[in-house]
């Protein structure tokens, strides 16, 4: 890994929107990982919440959306992974969680990039 890479949160919509329909979850993910390869290619590290919390409440046991299990797991992975990453990328859609990793991330002065033409190439 090169020296200046970055570890970039990819925040957005998974579960807004959506009524909870599992289709439409899935297609917020794939969205979401899309953006992953674009930010690797240039040369940096992409992370996206969901790919840590989805095994976590699997293995947690989490039953349902929004079950206290969920809450405990999903958005508090993310806050703690913002500790560890460079910058955030936020996708665009109403996403309360997402606004809460912005306002995470600016909080500790890291740059938050609103299009994938805004992250530095490494």
């Amino acid at each position: 890994m090169k020296k200046d890479s970055l570890m970039i949160l990819i925040a957005g919509p998974y579960r807004s929107g959506t009524n909870d329909d599992p289709v439409l979850m899935e297609q917020n993910l794939r969205r979401l990982e899309d953006a992953a390869l674009p930010i690797f290619r240039a040369g940096h590290i992409p992370v996206i919440g969901e790919w840590f919390a989805l095994p976590l409440l699997k293995v947690a046991g989490s039953k349902y959306l929004g079950d206290p299990i969920y809450e405990e797991i999903l958005h508090p992975v993310a806050a703690r992974i913002i500790t560890k990453c460079d910058g955030i990328l936020r996708l665009a859609g109403a996403s309360k969680g997402a606004d809460e990793d912005v306002r995470i991330a600016k909080e500790r002065g890291l740059p938050v990039y609103y299009r994938l033409e805004d992250v530095p190439v490494s």
